[in-house]
């Protein structure tokens, strides 16, 4: 049972939501992983009066083919979303670096002396 505590611990959850964020594709077995965690949740968390827990699992892309098949026979409530990155403006990230490059430099004086 603690390897399943440590496990759901590694994920995000609150009360009775799972959120896990995968940085490949959507696979199958993503949802079997996340129904496991789910049911432990709700067995050991999860108090009575409470809904059944959700999973939401976040990837870098989907065949939503494949997540439609994985998810006909899913008895949880799931979700399987793709996210998308998006870099910050060149010029802020310059400035950012130079900054932090200042504060550093900043540090390293004033340990020195």
């Amino acid at each position: 049972m603690r390897e399943i505590e440590r496990q759901i611990d590694s994920g995000l959850y609150e009360r009775t939501m799972i959120s896990n964020t995968k940085l490949t594709d959507f696979k199958p077995e993503y949802l079997g992983k996340m129904n496991f965690y789910l049911e432990a949740l709700d067995r050991d968390v999860k108090m009575p009066h409470e809904n059944p827990s959700v999973g939401v699992i976040l990837c870098k892309s989907k065949d939503s083919e494949v997540v439609e098949y994985a998810l006909s026979r899913n008895l949880s409530p799931s979700l399987v979303a793709e996210y998308k990155t998006k870099l910050i403006d060149k010029r802020i990230l310059q400035e950012k670096l130079h900054e932090l490059f200042l504060i550093s430099e900043q540090g390293s004086v004033g340990g020195n002396g």
